[in-house]
């Protein structure tokens, strides 16, 4: 694991974050019959590299990307106390490398960079019934906040 470190995306590592992105709905499709069964796509990362907004961090094995997640800087709802608010996402790890922190790492990245943009509220969002998930961002000390309710 010393040789893994956490950086901000390039342009150049786009093929394998398309990639992740596909493993992360692939991940998803389970939790939610209502996602097309064609080829989709949740995140312009392009845009999310290139933001001045937001972020795409990687976590690099020697040159290997292993791992990713962004931020991006959104506006709150108008009842909350605070105006803006970082929102983190495209949470993925290698299958060869989970269980390693990595995912943990990344988002305390993400984090480290929301504060430095003057953030102090964080936002993710996981299905319900991913637990392993919960539990990662949990361990983070995330908390459910609000529970969307879907009837079908």
């Amino acid at each position: 694991m010393a040789t893994i470190i956490i950086r901000d995306a390039v342009l150049a590592d786009l093929p394998v974050l398309k990639e992740f992105e596909q493993g992360i709905i692939a991940t998803e499709r389970p939790f939610n019959d209502a996602l097309k069964s064609e080829h989709i796509c949740y995140y312009d990362i392009k845009q999310l590299i290139e933001g001045h907004d937001s972020t795409v961090m990687v976590a690099d094995d020697n040159g290997r990307i292993v791992g990713s997640g962004y931020a991006r800087i959104k506006t709150s709802k108008a009842h909350l106390t605070h105006d803006l608010h970082a929102y983190l996402g495209f949470m993925y790890v290698a299958p060869t490398h989970r269980g390693q922190g990595i995912n943990q790492r990344v988002i305390q990245a993400l984090i480290a960079w929301g504060k430095t943009q003057g953030m102090q509220d964080f936002y993710l969002e996981a299905y319900a019934e991913n637990s392993s998930a919960l539990k990662a961002y949990q361990k983070l000390g995330f908390q459910a906040s609000l529970v969307e309710m879907k009837l079908s």
